[in-house]
Protein backbone atom coordinates (compact mmCIF):
# COMPACT_ATOMS: atom_id res chain seq x y z
CA UNK A 1 0.00 0.00 0.00
CA UNK A 2 1.17 3.64 -0.47
CA UNK A 3 -0.16 4.74 3.12
CA UNK A 4 2.45 6.61 4.95
CA UNK A 5 1.94 6.15 9.00
CA UNK A 6 -1.03 7.62 10.40
CA UNK A 7 -0.52 11.04 12.01
CA UNK A 8 -0.03 11.50 15.76
CA UNK A 9 -3.92 13.55 15.56
CA UNK A 10 -6.76 11.95 13.68
CA UNK A 11 -7.43 14.18 11.55
CA UNK A 12 -11.37 13.81 10.15
CA UNK A 13 -12.32 12.62 6.48
CA UNK A 14 -14.07 14.87 4.42
CA UNK A 15 -15.62 14.22 1.15
CA UNK A 16 -16.11 17.83 -0.07
CA UNK A 17 -14.15 20.39 -1.43
CA UNK A 18 -11.41 21.84 1.17
CA UNK A 19 -12.57 25.45 2.23
CA UNK A 20 -9.42 26.60 4.14
CA UNK A 21 -11.24 28.92 5.69
CA UNK A 22 -14.54 27.41 6.76
CA UNK A 23 -13.05 23.50 7.35
CA UNK A 24 -12.04 22.73 10.66
CA UNK A 25 -10.53 21.41 12.99
CA UNK A 26 -6.76 21.40 11.21
CA UNK A 27 -3.78 20.09 12.21
CA UNK A 28 -1.33 22.74 11.41
CA UNK A 29 2.85 21.42 11.03
CA UNK A 30 6.02 22.48 10.01
CA UNK A 31 6.85 21.10 6.25
CA UNK A 32 10.04 19.84 7.51
CA UNK A 33 8.42 17.37 9.70
CA UNK A 34 6.24 16.52 7.04
CA UNK A 35 8.54 15.07 4.31
CA UNK A 36 9.17 11.38 3.46
CA UNK A 37 12.20 11.45 0.98
CA UNK A 38 11.69 14.53 -0.85
CA UNK A 39 7.67 14.52 -0.66
CA UNK A 40 7.11 17.77 -2.55
CA UNK A 41 9.87 19.87 -1.70
CA UNK A 42 13.76 19.95 -0.66
CA UNK A 43 13.91 19.92 2.69
CA UNK A 44 16.31 18.95 5.35
CA UNK A 45 18.06 19.97 9.10
CA UNK A 46 19.61 23.30 8.73
CA UNK A 47 23.87 24.08 8.06
CA UNK A 48 23.14 21.63 5.48
CA UNK A 49 22.61 23.52 2.47
CA UNK A 50 18.49 22.48 2.35
CA UNK A 51 15.79 24.59 2.94
CA UNK A 52 14.05 24.42 6.22
CA UNK A 53 10.53 25.34 5.63
CA UNK A 54 9.78 25.80 9.70
CA UNK A 55 8.64 29.10 8.58
CA UNK A 56 6.50 27.95 5.48
CA UNK A 57 3.06 26.46 7.96
CA UNK A 58 1.26 23.90 6.10
CA UNK A 59 -1.78 22.07 6.65
CA UNK A 60 -2.84 18.61 6.33
CA UNK A 61 -6.42 17.16 5.30
CA UNK A 62 -7.17 13.71 4.79
CA UNK A 63 -9.57 13.54 2.05
CA UNK A 64 -12.25 10.41 1.89
CA UNK A 65 -12.27 8.06 -1.59
CA UNK A 66 -14.42 10.24 -4.67
CA UNK A 67 -13.92 13.95 -2.13
CA UNK A 68 -12.25 16.72 -3.67
CA UNK A 69 -9.15 19.06 -3.02
CA UNK A 70 -10.79 21.41 -4.88
CA UNK A 71 -12.90 22.02 -7.78
CA UNK A 72 -12.56 23.63 -11.34
CA UNK A 73 -13.01 27.32 -11.06
CA UNK A 74 -12.12 27.64 -7.36
CA UNK A 75 -9.93 30.46 -6.40
CA UNK A 76 -6.10 29.33 -6.43
CA UNK A 77 -4.31 29.90 -2.91
CA UNK A 78 -2.79 26.56 -2.11
CA UNK A 79 -0.89 24.05 -3.61
CA UNK A 80 -1.10 20.67 -2.38
CA UNK A 81 1.50 17.64 -2.24
CA UNK A 82 -0.30 14.20 -2.30
CA UNK A 83 1.35 12.41 1.49
CA UNK A 84 -0.56 9.21 0.78
CA UNK A 85 -3.31 7.57 -1.18
CA UNK A 86 -3.64 8.66 -4.79
CA UNK A 87 -5.84 11.28 -7.01
CA UNK A 88 -7.19 12.07 -10.42
CA UNK A 89 -7.53 14.98 -12.38
CA UNK A 90 -11.16 15.61 -14.27
CA UNK A 91 -11.78 18.03 -16.59
CA UNK A 92 -14.15 18.52 -19.16
CA UNK A 93 -14.12 17.59 -23.26
CA UNK A 94 -14.74 20.44 -25.87
CA UNK A 95 -18.08 18.29 -25.82
CA UNK A 96 -18.63 18.82 -22.20
CA UNK A 97 -18.05 15.19 -21.17
CA UNK A 98 -15.81 14.63 -17.73
CA UNK A 99 -12.26 13.24 -19.13
CA UNK A 100 -9.57 11.91 -16.72
CA UNK A 101 -6.30 14.18 -17.52
CA UNK A 102 -4.00 12.39 -14.67
CA UNK A 103 -3.20 10.72 -12.04
CA UNK A 104 -1.23 11.39 -9.06
CA UNK A 105 0.37 9.38 -6.24
CA UNK A 106 2.58 10.33 -3.26
CA UNK A 107 5.66 12.77 -3.57
CA UNK A 108 3.21 15.13 -6.79
CA UNK A 109 2.23 18.35 -6.47
CA UNK A 110 -1.84 19.06 -7.04
CA UNK A 111 -2.10 22.71 -8.63
CA UNK A 112 0.50 23.55 -10.45
CA UNK A 113 -1.70 24.63 -13.56
CA UNK A 114 -3.42 27.12 -11.61
CA UNK A 115 -0.42 28.97 -11.24
CA UNK A 116 -0.98 31.55 -14.06
CA UNK A 117 -4.64 31.07 -14.65
CA UNK A 118 -5.18 32.09 -10.73
CA UNK A 119 -7.68 29.59 -10.65
CA UNK A 120 -7.85 25.46 -10.68
CA UNK A 121 -8.90 24.34 -13.91
CA UNK A 122 -9.52 20.34 -12.93
CA UNK A 123 -11.01 18.78 -10.18
CA UNK A 124 -8.44 16.70 -7.91
CA UNK A 125 -10.73 13.85 -6.78
CA UNK A 126 -9.29 11.01 -4.53
CA UNK A 127 -9.24 7.62 -5.67
CA UNK A 128 -9.39 6.13 -1.90
CA UNK A 129 -8.64 7.82 1.20
CA UNK A 130 -5.90 10.01 0.79
CA UNK A 131 -3.79 12.85 3.03
CA UNK A 132 -2.52 15.73 1.26
CA UNK A 133 -0.57 18.68 2.40
CA UNK A 134 -1.63 22.11 1.67
CA UNK A 135 1.42 25.04 1.00
CA UNK A 136 0.10 28.07 0.63
CA UNK A 137 1.44 29.64 -2.73
CA UNK A 138 2.20 33.32 -1.66
CA UNK A 139 4.13 32.33 1.17
CA UNK A 140 6.13 29.90 -0.68
CA UNK A 141 6.47 32.48 -3.72
CA UNK A 142 8.45 35.22 -1.36
CA UNK A 143 10.08 32.25 0.31
CA UNK A 144 11.56 30.87 -3.08
CA UNK A 145 13.36 34.25 -4.09
CA UNK A 146 15.23 33.70 -1.41
CA UNK A 147 15.88 30.06 -1.42
CA UNK A 148 17.49 28.80 -4.57
CA UNK A 149 17.26 25.57 -4.14
CA UNK A 150 13.96 26.03 -3.55
CA UNK A 151 13.33 27.88 -6.96
CA UNK A 152 15.04 25.16 -9.05
CA UNK A 153 12.87 22.21 -7.26
CA UNK A 154 9.73 24.27 -8.25
CA UNK A 155 10.93 24.64 -12.07
CA UNK A 156 11.62 21.07 -11.64
CA UNK A 157 8.01 20.09 -10.40
CA UNK A 158 6.76 22.37 -13.19
CA UNK A 159 8.80 20.65 -15.78
CA UNK A 160 7.61 17.38 -14.56
CA UNK A 161 3.99 18.50 -15.29
CA UNK A 162 4.58 19.60 -18.81
CA UNK A 163 5.95 16.21 -19.88
CA UNK A 164 3.22 14.68 -18.67
CA UNK A 165 0.83 16.55 -20.67
CA UNK A 166 3.01 15.93 -23.67
CA UNK A 167 3.31 11.92 -23.14
CA UNK A 168 -0.64 12.23 -23.02
CA UNK A 169 -0.67 13.95 -26.37
CA UNK A 170 1.37 11.36 -27.45
CA UNK A 171 -0.36 8.37 -25.87
CA UNK A 172 -3.49 10.30 -27.45
CA UNK A 173 -1.94 11.09 -30.84
CA UNK A 174 0.23 8.25 -32.88
CA UNK A 175 -0.58 4.82 -30.61
CA UNK A 176 -2.61 1.69 -30.85
CA UNK A 177 -5.49 0.47 -27.49
CA UNK A 178 -2.40 -1.80 -27.19
CA UNK A 179 0.65 0.71 -27.24
CA UNK A 180 -1.19 3.28 -25.16
CA UNK A 181 -1.94 0.38 -22.31
CA UNK A 182 1.23 -0.78 -22.81
CA UNK A 183 2.56 2.42 -22.33
CA UNK A 184 0.31 3.47 -18.98
CA UNK A 185 1.60 0.26 -17.38
CA UNK A 186 4.92 0.91 -17.88
CA UNK A 187 4.53 4.30 -16.57
CA UNK A 188 3.17 3.47 -13.56
CA UNK A 189 5.60 0.85 -13.04
CA UNK A 190 8.31 2.97 -13.17
CA UNK A 191 6.95 5.34 -10.70
CA UNK A 192 6.14 3.15 -8.06
CA UNK A 193 9.82 2.36 -8.34
CA UNK A 194 10.63 5.81 -7.49
CA UNK A 195 8.36 5.54 -4.55
CA UNK A 196 10.87 2.13 -3.43
CA UNK A 197 7.62 -0.22 -4.25
CA UNK A 198 8.07 -2.99 -6.92
CA UNK A 199 7.84 -2.39 -10.25
CA UNK A 200 6.68 -5.43 -11.66
CA UNK A 201 3.11 -5.92 -9.04
CA UNK A 202 1.38 -3.03 -8.27
CA UNK A 203 -2.43 -1.97 -7.41
CA UNK A 204 -4.32 -0.10 -10.05
CA UNK A 205 -5.80 2.65 -7.75
CA UNK A 206 -8.20 3.86 -10.49
CA UNK A 207 -10.61 2.15 -12.20
CA UNK A 208 -11.14 0.76 -15.57
CA UNK A 209 -13.34 3.38 -16.45
CA UNK A 210 -10.73 6.08 -15.88
CA UNK A 211 -8.16 4.30 -17.54
CA UNK A 212 -10.11 4.81 -20.40
CA UNK A 213 -10.86 8.45 -19.91
CA UNK A 214 -6.94 9.03 -19.86
CA UNK A 215 -6.27 7.03 -22.69
CA UNK A 216 -9.00 8.00 -25.03
CA UNK A 217 -10.20 4.45 -25.02
CA UNK A 218 -13.58 2.31 -24.32
CA UNK A 219 -14.28 0.53 -21.13
CA UNK A 220 -14.59 -2.06 -23.75
CA UNK A 221 -11.36 -2.05 -25.45
CA UNK A 222 -9.58 -1.19 -21.63
CA UNK A 223 -10.98 -4.85 -20.75
CA UNK A 224 -10.02 -6.26 -24.47
CA UNK A 225 -6.75 -5.67 -24.52
CA UNK A 226 -5.99 -6.40 -20.95
CA UNK A 227 -7.46 -9.79 -21.12
CA UNK A 228 -5.15 -10.15 -24.40
CA UNK A 229 -1.86 -8.88 -22.32
CA UNK A 230 -2.93 -11.47 -19.81
CA UNK A 231 -3.23 -14.74 -22.79
CA UNK A 232 0.00 -14.02 -23.83
CA UNK A 233 1.42 -13.90 -21.00
CA UNK A 234 2.76 -10.33 -20.44
CA UNK A 235 0.77 -9.06 -17.31
CA UNK A 236 -1.14 -11.13 -14.74
CA UNK A 237 -4.38 -9.87 -13.25
CA UNK A 238 -6.12 -10.56 -10.18
CA UNK A 239 -8.62 -7.67 -9.70
CA UNK A 240 -6.61 -4.60 -9.36
CA UNK A 241 -3.40 -5.95 -8.70
CA UNK A 242 -1.44 -6.26 -11.92
CA UNK A 243 1.93 -8.15 -12.55
CA UNK A 244 4.18 -7.43 -15.63
CA UNK A 245 5.62 -10.68 -16.28
CA UNK A 246 7.41 -9.70 -19.50
CA UNK A 247 8.19 -5.94 -19.31
CA UNK A 248 10.68 -6.54 -21.97
CA UNK A 249 7.72 -7.17 -24.55
CA UNK A 250 5.34 -4.24 -23.17
CA UNK A 251 8.55 -1.67 -23.95
CA UNK A 252 9.06 -3.08 -27.40
CA UNK A 253 5.99 -2.58 -28.17
CA UNK A 254 5.63 1.17 -27.67
CA UNK A 255 9.05 1.21 -29.05
CA UNK A 256 10.94 2.22 -25.59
Amino acid sequence: MLHSPAPAHPIPLTRSSINPAEQAPRVTIAASTCCLESLCLPCGPKGQGQNRFDDLVTTKHRIAREGSVYRSGDAFEFLYAVRSGAFKSVGLSRHGDEKVTGFHLPRDMLGLDAISAGRYGYDAVALEDSEVCAIPFAALEVLSFTKPVLQRQLLRMLSSDISRDQGLMLLLGSMTAEQRLAAFLLSLSRRYQRLGFAADRFILRMTREDIGSYLGLALETISRVLSRFQREGLIAVRQREIELRNAGSLRDMVGQ
